[in-house]
């Protein structure tokens, strides 16, 4: 195992550490799309448990729920957060409607996205906190 490697694994366990403390629903992704990790928080609205699912790749994902554009959104809205972090490596914002196919509840929620960038300026990743979107 190199020094990179296990440079990129310790950031990631930092990451998934992190995620577990906080209060917002948190979804770590690795670079190709796959659900590393998320926290409690995140079990209530997506209806499963980590321990019960690990790992999710996106087919699976897909499988769970469905992210869908907000009819308000502007034509500068319309690509997914996680996109925009993983592709272009910049932080990203949207509201979206969430659909867990298990129980057909749908939600409307804010979604933020952004990169995780080792100190090599490798991509190793993106974070992805949601919340279901409270009107003022």
């Amino acid at each position: 195992m190199t020094a990179k490697t296990v440079q990129q694994s310790v950031e990631m366990i930092l990451i998934r550490q992190l995620a577990s403390y906080l209060f917002v629903p948190v979804l770590v992704v690795d670079v190709t799309g796959t659900v590393v990790f998320y926290n409690e928080p995140a079990e209530r609205i997506l209806g499963v448990r980590f321990e019960e699912t690990g790992r999710i790749d996106r087919e699976e994902a897909d499988r769970l729920i469905e992210l869908s554009e907000d009819p308000s959104a502007g034509p500068d809205d319309r690509e997914l957060p996680l996109a925009t972090a993983l592709q272009q490596r910049r932080p990203a914002h949207a509201r979206r409607w969430l659909l867990r196919r298990g129980d057909r509840v749908r939600l409307q929620v804010e979604v933020t996205a952004f990169p995780i960038i080792d100190q090599e300026e490798r991509l190793l990743g993106a974070v992805v906190m949601f919340w279901e979107y409270q009107a003022p």
